[in-house]
């Protein structure tokens, strides 16, 4: 399954998914939601706002983030808060 095919994932999220060194969808889950959004933010896209999080977040649990629990948003919420 290639990156684009996740949920929320378009080609620019799956770019910058790759030049973190994540290229599956197996490589998104080991990395986790919050893992990858730092490596993004760090290395590639200083700017990666919150929707990325919620975006990543959906992708690894396959689902669009619209559609994550209200918990999840609020995790990703202070995770997002605490590395401004």
């Amino acid at each position: 399954m290639k990156l684009t095919e996740l949920p929320n994932i378009g080609p620019v999220l799956a770019g910058n998914l790759e030049k973190i060194g994540v290229r599956t969808p197996e490589d998104l889950q080991k990395m986790g939601a919050e893992g990858a959004w730092l490596a993004i933010r760090s290395q590639v896209d200083s700017g990666a706002c919150f929707h990325q999080l919620q975006a990543l977040a959906g992708a690894a649990a396959g689902v669009p983030k619209k559609e994550l629990p209200s918990a999840r948003k609020a995790e990703l919420k202070a995770f997002f808060d605490s590395h401004k």
